[in-house]
């Protein structure tokens, strides 16, 4: 996993998030696998503390950064603001 694939998964999990569950049930007809039964299920995970602490430690402080990092991150957040008013 890339570097920003791992910061993303820990901040999903510090967050919480909701997901599917799915349970599925086969049978063998004449050899071949046949689905008898699927059950899906709407699953809360809870915000995670520790995955919360761990991001809070790893992240600079905002006077540590560098011009390049700021304007980098401003246009983050300017994109992200984007993409929520226009859903």
């Amino acid at each position: 996993m890339a570097e920003e694939e791992v910061r993303e998964a820990l901040k999903r999990r510090a967050l919480g998030y909701e997901t599917d569950e799915i349970v599925e049930e086969y049978g063998f007809t004449e050899g071949e696998a046949v689905l008898l039964k699927r059950k899906v299920t709407k699953k809360v995970v809870p915000p995670d503390i520790q995955a919360a602490k761990i991001l809070l430690e790893e992240e600079l402080p905002l006077t540590a950064w560098s011009d390049e990092q700021l304007a980098a991150e401003k246009e983050r957040l300017l994109n992200l603001l984007k993409r929520e008013e226009e859903s």
